[in-house]
């Protein structure tokens, strides 16, 4: 089992990419992060399996 995952994502506002790490340990996350290129809020919502295999990353604009 993976017990973290690097992954990398386009930013919902500037388009680049931005690395984050994954904690596979946790079934369900959700978490904001300033986008390391343009410092906006990236809002990531993250499910993992019982293997500790990524499910779906969603990296959004935040709402709010």
């Amino acid at each position: 089992m993976n017990l973290e995952q690097n992954q990398t994502v386009s930013c919902p506002y500037c388009g680049e990419a931005v690395g984050i790490v994954v904690d596979c340990t946790l079934a369900s996350q959700a978490f904001v992060e300033d986008c390391s290129v343009c410092c906006r809020p990236i809002d990531f919502s993250i499910s993992v399996d019982d293997d500790g295999e990524i499910v779906s990353l969603r990296a959004r604009r935040e709402t709010g």
